[in-house]
């Protein structure tokens, strides 16, 4: 987050809910990871920064005994995880998980891989910008609830893109 946030410093950096729990999940056993998980979703589903807060504390004091590394690393990434409450439900719907953004870093990191030398710094753009044009006729599912969330980033963010 601190090179985006370097590099674009308006940028507002969200983690991906989906890889946290992920992470805290390496943490616990098989028999409670189910519970676990179940109980991380009032944090993460809570529609105000107060509710998830006390969501966590609820966490926390149910957890913290048996796996406190869970509680400390949502404490840890909490700066990067509460920008999500600031957002309408119809964003925090389309951003959840980083998969598609997933998907587009790693095909331009096959793009990248095959070929070891660039001759210069314009030609590394050239390929890229090939390769994203070439990853874009492959998109042909519409991103559940777009429209409503690019009305909302329009509020949100304005001048930062075009309609």
């Amino acid at each position: 987050p601190q090179a985006i946030e370097a590099l674009y410093p308006k940028t507002q950096v969200q983690l991906c809910i989906v890889h946290l729990i992920r992470n805290c999940l390496r943490y616990v056993p098989w028999k409670d990871a189910k519970a676990v998980a179940a109980d991380l979703k009032p944090i993460y589903q809570a529609t105000t920064l107060e509710e998830a807060e006390a969501a966590l504390d609820a966490f926390s004091t149910k957890w913290d005994a048996l796996y406190p590394a869970i509680s400390q690393i949502w404490i840890r990434h909490w700066d990067n995880v509460i920008p999500i409450f600031d957002d309408p439900m119809d964003i925090r719907k389309v951003i959840y998980t980083t998969n598609a953004i997933e998907s587009l870093n790693r095909s331009l990191r096959k793009v990248i891989k095959t070929k070891a030398v660039f001759p210069d710094e314009e030609s590394v753009f050239k390929l890229m910008y090939l390769a994203m044009n070439n990853i874009a006729k492959r998109w042909n599912r519409p991103i559940k609830n777009w429209k409503a969330a690019l009305s909302h980033f329009a509020i949100l963010f304005p001048g930062r893109f075009n309609y």
